[in-house]
Formats: structure tokens, C-alpha cells, sequence
């Protein structure tokens, strides 16, 4: 007997269903079938009758009138409303993409393509219409009602949403370590928003899983992993949390216990990087337990390298204090200068101390994709784990951020609590492509498949010339920022894509370079990064570092900027801030 034997069947009469939903209901179907049928190219008189009452349209309702799948999918839509009908409410739309709304989503997804994939990333379009925040409060309808809108005012909604945001993919958006809309990326970041799946369990995500495995084993295999790129790995919500799988990793690794007693009554951790490091280290530490005491900053160099010689002072400090010096984080290709750390140097002192070696690659791992650029990061193959961002140098959508490990089972070991009403051990299938017990996540995104699915558009070599083009386009705007006067650079050779330097106004290249001119010089980016989002000219960041008053920071990862482009930021900049 099945176990549904045993319940009483909930009959109901259908034809009083939809007793309850009232003219409000009807008024807005028809305006969706209405905006289904100009979408679709249809007659609205046309599709009134092919799709039924208005009523039957917007609830997916079963009179008995259709057939086949439609007729199923009608049914099962009409179940699904029946509860909230009893609850009292009027109006519902069932969360299912039934037949009918087709022509709406078709409406919808060619606005964004129209507006936001074309237009928005057209050279002659703004990057930002901007507006301060009180006056976009009056032009948006941010505000939330108990009534539904329309479906026309969806769309207007998206229209808008689309006109007040910032372009990233825009070829002038320069202001972060991610840009452009690479279309495969954008495909594929789509198809997994549609199929939404979760994968931490081969049974819920099995082409996804071995996707993963594929991607990561080849990833491993470029950093240089040994045995072929023998280890582990997991694709992260962003390279923060990437870093933050490397200390948790190490800590299992050289403090076992602390799974189970955390890090009570244990001889202190000590975590060392680069005072030029992504902030996430400290914070992921904090996160941790560990406390922002026992992240050790290293001084860097003149070219933002961290010193070697400080890091080996600071290990021995904490080793005549009884800490545990637990990890090294190098970086390769910091935030601001793209520096990348002495990793064969750092690789020595992490096995005479016995220490985890991490590498943050979240920015430059992208270089080992290219021969001539990847000896960058030579001795990044003898570190324990890297941090590797594809979504930064090599484009892909955001977010799309993986932690590689050479150790294969140390995130089972580490993170598993071993749920049993999801990782049972006794499915009919081999559970060792249930990942999901390895990661601190429940529900994990897809990611990997738009990177996956760039790199068979591409393959390994369409990556490279990717890589190659940047690197050529920073070359040449370095070049060129040289013979500009009053352009001055902040690291004379960059080794990464990111640029930084300073603009002079004309007011200020006659003053004597003391305290007076620093103050003022301090202030000039501030001002061009104000008229330039203003106007909607370009985006380029800015900031201060240590003692330097605030530059200018451009980095490329967008391989469709040529050389006039770089011309273009640079005399956008010089007409922005000429009068200053």
C-alpha cells in the first residue's frame, strides 16, 4: 500500500475556486496578456482566446478546456493557489513560468539585452546617469505596496533599474579589479540562474559537480600542483572567502584539535602577510577568532613586495613569545600597485618554520595563463593553497572566485559535521561527488559553469591572447602617461595592469614639493573622479597609500580596449582637471 493510502483525499469543487478573485484580478491579466501578446507579436484578441479567461491566464487554472502538457501545468498551478485562496487573499500569481508568461520574460530579457548588454556597454553611452541619493529616492519607485503592478510598470522598472545603475561591462568602467560583459560568461550565468541549482550533492547538481571537478583539476594542474595537480579545491562567494578557506585549512593542518575545541587554552596562532594585502586576510582572521592581534603586517618594498627580512624577524618574534607562526598569505598582484610577492623566498621560510603557505592570487592568477606572463608567480606551485579569481583578470561575470589546495582531503577533513539528512552514506550512487560536507556553505551557487563554459568558447589559448592583450594595452598607456606632461607615475614599472599615478593641474607644476603642494595634490583626484561620474565620461578609482597623497589607480582586464582608449582616459583626465 502506498504510504498515501492512508490519507483522506482534500476534494474540492473546482468551479468555486475562483470565486474569490475579483475584478482587480481579471483588470490584471488582461494587462499581461496584453503585454504578452505586443511582446510576442501576436493579437491580443488572438491570445485572449488561446490562452483563456484572464483569470485561467494569471493563475495557470484548468477548466478542462485545454490538453496535453498545458493541461497539466494549468493543474498544478490551480493546487498551488488554492491555500492562499483560503487564506483570504485576492489576487496571486503562482511563482511558475507557465506558457503564458512567456512573451513577458522574451520582453523582459530583450530590454536587458537592448539596454543593458548593448547599449550599456557601448562606448558612446554614459557609464553612470548620476544622481544623488535624495533625488533618486524621487525619480525611482523604490516603494513596496500590497498590490501587485503591472506587468508595463515591470518593465518600466527594469528600464530604469538599468538607466540608474552603474555599466560595469562598459569599456570606460575602470574603477575596479572586475569589468566588461564577456557574452559566454553572461550566457552561462544565465542558463544556471534558470535551472538554480545547489550543488553540494551529486543527486541535486550532477552535471555541475563534475563540471567543478574538471575546471579545479585543470586549475590545480596550471598552478603547477604536482602529481598532475593532484589536491582539492571549491568554487567561493568571492576571493574573501577563498582566503578564508586558507586559514582554516592551516589551522586544521598545524592545530588539529581546534575543530573540536576552537582555539581555547591553545598556544596563539599567528598569521603573517603583506601590508599591501587584500583586507580580507585580518578580516577573515577576526571572523575566525583569532583576533586582529595576531595577523602580523609585513613591510613591503619600494615596489610593494613584501621584505623578507621583516617577515623573518616577525617568525622569530613570535617564536620567543611561545606563538605558533601558523601561515604566511602572500600576494600576488596586490589591490593598489599589483605587486606580486617574493613567492620562492616566502616558500623557504614557510618550510624551515613549518608554516602553511597561501598565496592570494585573486587578482594575477589570471597571468599563469599566459606563458609570457606567468613567471610572475614563479614558486606559486610549492605553495599549500591559492586563492584564484577568474572573475577579475580573465573577465568572467561576478562572482566566480575558487580556493585551490594541494592537500586532497583536508576540507573533508576540516569543515565536515557529516549531516545526515542530506549526506546520507547509503544512496545508490558513490557519495564521494557530494562535495557539499567539504564547503562552510549550505546552498552554493553554480559558478563554476560560466567559466566553464568561457573556457570551451575560448579554450586555454583564447585565454592567453586575453591575458597577453591587457598587458600590452597597460604597457602602452604606461608609455604613453610618461611623455603627457603632467602625468606623473607612482611605480615606474608596474608589473601587473594596474597603473597608478597622479595628475598635476597647470596651478600646481611651478610650486616647490613640500607639505603645501602634497596637500593640495592630495586633492585634485577627488575632484576629476567627481566631474568625471558626473559628466558619465569614465570611472577610474582613487586612493592614498601610506604616506603618497591620493592617485589614481587604472586597471585593465577589459582585452576589447585598443589604443585610443588609452588616449581617451588620458585626456578625459587632463580636460577634467586642467582648470583645477
Amino acid at each position: 500500500m502506498l504510504a498515501s493510502e492512508n490519507f483522506q483525499a482534500h476534494l474540492y469543487n473546482r468551479s468555486s475556486i475562483y470565486k474569490p478573485y475579483n475584478e482587480e484580478l481579471a483588470s490584471m491579466a488582461k494587462q499581461l496578456t496584453t503585454a504578452t501578446a505586443d511582446a510576442a507579436g501576436i493579437d491580443a484578441a488572438q491570445a485572449a482566446v488561446d490562452y483563456g479567461s484572464p483569470s485561467k491566464q494569471m493563475l495557470g487554472s484548468n477548466n478542462g478546456s485545454s490538453s496535453g502538457s498545458s493541461n497539466k501545468t494549468s493543474s498544478a498551478n490551480s493546487n498551488n493557489n488554492n491555500n492562499n485562496v483560503a487564506n483570504g487573499l485576492s489576487s496571486f500569481v503562482a511563482s511558475h513560468p507557465s506558457a503564458e508568461f512567456e512573451g513577458f520574460i522574451r520582453a523582459c530579457v530583450d530590454e536587458i539585452i537592448q539596454l543593458a548588454v548593448l547599449q550599456g556597454t557601448n562606448r558612446s553611452s554614459k557609464v553612470v546617469e548620476w544622481h544623488e541619493p535624495a533625488e533618486l529616492r524621487k525619480l525611482f519607485d523604490f516603494e513596496l505596496r500590497d498590490q501587485p503592478d503591472s506587468p508595463d510598470k515591470l518593465r518600466q522598472l527594469l528600464r530604469e533599474t538599468i538607466r540608474f545603475s552603474v555599466k560595469t561591462g562598459h569599456p570606460y568602467f575602470i574603477n575596479q579589479l572586475y569589468s566588461g560583459v564577456d557574452p559566454y560568461a553572461l550566457i552561462g550565468q544565465w542558463l544556471t540562474d534558470a535551472l538554480n541549482p545547489s550543488v553540494y550533492t551529486y543527486e541535486v547538481a550532477p552535471v555541475f559537480t563534475l563540471m567543478e571537478e574538471q575546471v579545479l583539476g585543470e586549475m590545480r594542474r596550471i598552478v603547477g600542483f604536482p602529481n598532475n595537480g593532484q589536491g582539492d579545491g571549491i568554487f567561493c562567494p568571492g576571493g574573501s572567502i577563498a582566503n578564508g578557506y586558507a586559514i582554516s585549512c592551516a589551522r586544521y593542518q598545524y592545530a588539529p584539535e581546534s575543530k573540536k575545541n576552537g582555539l581555547f587554552n591553545a598556544k596563539p596562532l599567528v598569521i603573517f602577510t603583506s601590508e599591501d594585502a587584500h583586507y580580507s586576510v585580518e578580516k577573515l582572521a577576526m571572523f575566525m577568532g583569532f583576533g586582529s592581534e595576531h595577523v602580523r603586517k609585513i613591510a613591503t618594498n619600494e615596489l610593494g613586495k613584501m621584505r623578507l627580512s621583516d617577515l623573518e624577524q616577525q617568525i622569530q618574534f613570535c617564536l620567543d613569545n611561545n606563538w605558533q607562526p601558523l601561515m604566511v598569505s602572500a600576494t600576488a598582484g596586490t589591490t593598489v600597485l599589483g605587486a606580486f610577492d617574493d613567492l620562492l623566498g616566502i616558500s623557504e621560510l614557510c618550510r624551515k618554520h613549518n608554516m602553511w603557505m597561501h598565496v592570494d592570487a585573486a587578482w594575477g592568477g589570471g597571468a599563469l595563463m599566459s606563458k609570457k606572463y606567468r613567471q610572475l608567480l614563479n614558486g606559486i606551485e610549492r605553495a599549500d593553497s591559492v586563492t584564484w579569481n577568474p572573475h577579475k583578470l580573465l573577465s568572467a561575470s561576478q562572482q566566480c572566485s575558487t580556493f585551490l589546495t594541494r592537500h586532497t582531503q583536508i576540507l573533508g577533513q576540516c569543515h565536515s559535521t557529516n549531516a545526515a539528512y542530506l549526506f546520507q552514506k547509503d544512496k545508490f550512487y558513490d557519495t564521494s561527488f557530494d562535495t557539499g560536507d567539504k564547503h562552510i556553505q549550505c546552498g552554493r551557487r553554480a559558478d563554476v559553469f560560466k567559466f566553464w563554459f568561457m573556457w570551451k568558447a575560448k579554450g586555454t589559448k583564447g585565454f592567453e591572447a586575453h591575458v597577453e592583450q591587457v598587458f600590452e594595452m597597460s604597457e602602452y598607456f604606461t608609455n604613453k602617461l610618461r611623455e603627457r606632461p603632467g602625468f606623473e607615475l607612482v611605480l615606474d614599472k608596474p608589473e601587473c595592469t594596474n597603473i597608478t599615478f597622479w595628475y598635476v593641474p597647470p596651478s600646481l607644476r611651478q610650486m616647490e614639493r613640500n607639505q603645501e603642494f602634497y596637500d593640495k595634490l592630495h586633492k585634485v583626484a577627488p575632484k576629476i573622479k567627481e566631474a568625471m561620474i558626473k559628466k558619465g565620461s569614465m570611472m577610474i578609482t582613487y586612493q592614498p597609500l601610506r604616506k603618497l597623497p591620493n592617485f589614481f589607480r587604472l586597471v585593465l582586464q577589459n582585452s576589447c580596449l585598443d589604443e585610443s582608449d588609452m588616449l581617451y582616459f588620458l585626456n578625459e583626465i587632463e580636460t577634467l582637471g586642467q582648470k583645477l
